[in-house]
């Protein structure tokens, strides 16, 4: 296997975990907003700073309806998204150029 496809399969893996990674990040963000953190903990903080970037400008499309939050479904819907298109056209590219 040629260096440049075991490059494009790494790329594919790390690419696939750290989006499985991130929607276990919005999904802890969702769950720890439900039970208002003090937004002075660290922990919040954090998850904060890591999802905000992504959930604001779906929030300014869509809306809390009814006090609800989708922000964070949307998000994964579209992570899967990418994971589902992005990822297997990785492995396929790396395939080629074997």
């Amino acid at each position: 296997m040629p260096i440049a496809s075991k490059l494009i399969v790494a790329l594919a893996k790390t690419l696939d975990l750290v989006l499985r990674l991130y929607i276990w990040v919005i999904i802890i963000g969702a769950i720890i907003s439900w039970v208002s953190p003090s937004p002075y903990n660290p922990v919040v903080r954090t998850i904060n700073r890591l999802t905000e970037p992504v959930l604001r400008p779906i929030r300014k499309i869509i809306p809390p309806l009814g006090g609800i939050d989708f922000s964070p479904v949307v998000a994964i819907f579209l992570i899967y998204l990418i994971q589902s298109l992005v990822v297997p056209l990785l492995y396929r590219i790396a395939l080629a150029t074997m």
